[in-house]
């Protein structure tokens, strides 16, 4: 084993980047990890998909300062951090990278450190924190790096102190989370971290890692920032600031320099100019966008910081008035008429739906913007752009899914007008807050109050196959048994694939003597014929039960019922 007493940028890099490869690599192993036999699992795409982009953005991060580097990584994690997995993995990001904001390189010393302020940070972001998850295995890990950095100042020591602990704390779940021991599984968020911390130890100790990602582009930021603050403006008349300026400054250089960069200053005079303001800094560089009617200060503003690298500025006006001239030239041309422009909501909803016929009723029930879940949870960054993509002067967020919810937190922390998520964990719950307690009158806490109040007054049920046998909840099920859920629990196993059975015994579980609504949404894998099955049978069991059909078009799950 190597000796390493001083991690400098390149090991850093190289760290970052083996966790992001080793994740992709067993993403599928992590999925399969997933306590309930669903074949949802997406633990390792998730916690994959949100370390790439933390890797991502270490390595667009022109700063060779590790502190600045573990800042980027932690900056990108949480803007790709997708499912509970991915968040909790971007807060123990957050919290190294606080730890570590000073440091050029690390000793073993600041790397036991970083790893507590993860583990400090994770837990703050988890409102109920529970042992027998990723966070117990942060927490081992931790301490185990701190007593080692306590006898050794050799950093890969700690790391292989850090990874002995996590695996241990991991081989510990089943034991302190009942549901874990029941079906003889580990953790997988836990799992995931200790794939990380592997890769952080193979590469300390010399061991060769291969890293296969794609590079990311800072300016696709600046665009999209762009882009969000000039969409709506049709008429170039109607645009507050017309010149649409970057400027990128080598700071404390040049003839220019007088004053010293301090982020807050810098920012607060060019948050007067305008807006759709983005500053990015590192300790040599400063980039900043902005849109302004005196494009001349924001230069001469920044050249006081010091010498201008580039210097970019467009009318923004004539831009729209020449796109407008081409908007009417396509629609003469293609006989279309002008249409009036709807105008943005004053409380937007951003929703979550997978399946095309399960969009489409979102859509035409109220949502501003449905972003597609079908085949990856979406990320803040997504949820972000649903938000500044819908133009309106506040938010609400239905997650419609338990792995979503910290994501739609995360975005709410990062956005630029008042969000707030009403905490929906199915499509179901989802569609009733949306159809019984959205009012687009009503200000963003009403509408948050009245959404929420609606969710204990449906059941959601959902149909699936089981991927692997377990015992779980008490029921025996084997792999390719037809099994029900009932708000996320499963109560239903059936032999043979056989969902219909499945669904039957399923309503029989959901309604009772108060219901009166019975919704059901069939899926990819089911046809409109079992869903007027299962009709007839809630029909049997109660004649005054009110029943909806709907095509959705979900995967995954070929029968969804809601009662409310």
């Amino acid at each position: 084993m190597e000796v390493v007493t001083t991690i400098t940028n390149v090991e850093f890099g190289k760290m970052i980047n083996a966790a992001a490869d080793a994740l992709k690599s067993n993403a599928e192993k992590i999925n399969k990890l997933n306590v309930f036999p669903v074949p949802d699992g997406d633990t390792g795409t998730n916690m994959t998909l949100s370390m790439a982009s933390g890797a991502e953005y270490e390595r667009n991060e022109v700063n060779t300062h590790i502190g600045e580097l573990a800042k980027a990584t932690a900056k990108g994690l949480l803007m790709g951090a997708r499912g509970n997995s991915g968040v909790i993995l971007s807060q123990i990001f957050r919290g190294f990278a606080a730890k570590i904001a000073d440091k050029e390189n690390l000793s073993a010393r600041d790397l036991a450190d970083a790893l507590m302020g993860g583990a400090e940070t994770a837990y703050k972001a988890v409102m109920k924190p529970t042992e027998g998850t990723i966070l117990t295995v942060i927490r081992e890990a931790a301490a185990a790096a701190n007593r080692t950095a306590k006898k050794t100042d050799d950093a890969t020591q700690v790391m292989a102190d850090a990874l002995e602990a996590a695996e241990k704390a991991l081989a510990s779940t089943p034991d302190l989370l009942p549901v874990l021991k029941e079906v003889g599984v580990v953790d997988s968020g836990g799992q995931g971290l200790v794939i990380v911390l592997s890769a952080f130890y193979a590469v300390l100790s010399g061991q060769e890692v291969k890293t296969e990602l794609d590079n990311a582009n800072l300016d696709a930021m600046v665009l999209s920032l762009h882009n969000a603050g000039v969409q709506g403006e049709l008429n170039p008349d109607d645009i507050k600031y017309g010149y649409c300026t970057e400027i990128m400054v080598d700071i404390a250089k040049g003839t220019t320099y007088t004053q010293k960069f301090d982020y807050d200053t810098f920012y607060d005079h060019l948050a007067k100019l305008g807006d759709s303001l983005l500053v990015i800094n590192d300790d040599d560089v400063v980039k900043v966008h902005v849109h302004t009617e005196d494009p001349g200060n924001v230069i001469n503003w920044g050249t006081q910081f010091g010498s201008l690298r580039k210097v970019k500025v467009d009318n923004m006006r004539n831009q729209q008035a020449e796109a407008a001239t081409v908007a009417a030239e396509q629609k003469a041309q293609n006989g279309d008429d002008a249409k009036a422009t709807k105008s943005a909501p004053e409380v937007a909803v951003i929703t979550t739906a997978a399946g095309e016929g399960i969009k489409e009723i979102f859509a035409s029930t109220g949502a501003t913007v449905v972003i597609d879940s079908s085949q990856q949870a979406p990320s803040t960054q997504d949820l972000l752009k649903a938000v500044t993509d819908s133009h309106a002067s506040s938010a609400i967020i239905l997650p419609n899914d338990g792995n979503i919810v910290m994501a739609a937190e995360q975005a709410v922390e990062l956005a630029d007008v008042p969000v707030k998520v009403v905490k929906t964990k199915t499509i179901q719950q989802g569609l009733t807050a949306l159809v019984l307690g959205y009012d687009q009158m009503k200000s963003l806490d009403d509408n948050v109050s009245a959404m929420g109040s609606v969710l204990a007054d449906v059941k959601s049920g959902s149909v699936t196959t089981s991927v692997r046998s377990t015992t779980i909840n008490g029921l025996a099920i084997q792999a390719g048994d037809a099994i029900g859920l009932l708000d996320g629990e499963i109560v239903v196993a059936v032999p043979d694939a056989n969902v219909n059975q499945a669904a039957a015994e399923l309503l029989g579980k959901m309604t009772d003597e108060d219901s009166e609504l019975v919704t059901i949404y069939y899926g990819q894998d089911a046809t409109v014929a079992d869903a007027e099955a299962l009709q007839q049978v809630g029909e049997s069991l109660d004649d005054e039960l009110e029943f909806e059909i709907h095509d959705g078009g979900q995967p995954l799950y070929p029968i969804l019922i809601s009662v409310e």
